[in-house]
């Protein structure tokens, strides 16, 4: 399984812009085959960061927003990324992105997962 991390540096007015190509996300990765675990954004009222591991916790950014999806073999995510790009969502929604700008930047990070023995 491979899984993708994705965390996204956005625009805090463009709240609602970033939420429907979120939505759109998630349904082009399960249409090709992935899992998708969801995009989370900043909570409006988080509680402390500094409940545990005394003198090390911080807030984070009020600006970061993140997301993760699975393909169970790497060749899925290969084929996936192959052919998304031709989708007509894909392609409607690179557009809606163009317009809107809800996000700024973007890192990809590829995970393994690690499990109980």
């Amino acid at each position: 399984m491979i899984t993708c991390f994705l965390r996204y540096m956005i625009d805090p007015a463009k709240i609602a812009d970033f939420e429907h190509y979120a939505r759109t996300w998630i349904r082009l990765i399960e249409k090709y085959g992935g899992i998708h675990h969801g995009y989370f954004l900043p909570h409006s009222a988080p509680p402390s960061a500094a409940f545990s591991f005394g003198g090390i916790g911080s807030e984070g950014p009020a600006n970061i927003a993140v997301a993760l999806f699975s393909f169970p073999p790497i060749e899925a995510y290969e084929k996936y990324r192959a052919e998304v790009p031709s989708d007509p969502d894909c392609e409607e929604e690179t557009r809606l992105f163009e317009q809107s700008r809800c996000f700024t930047s973007y890192e990809r990070t590829f995970l393994r997962p690690v499990t109980r023995d």
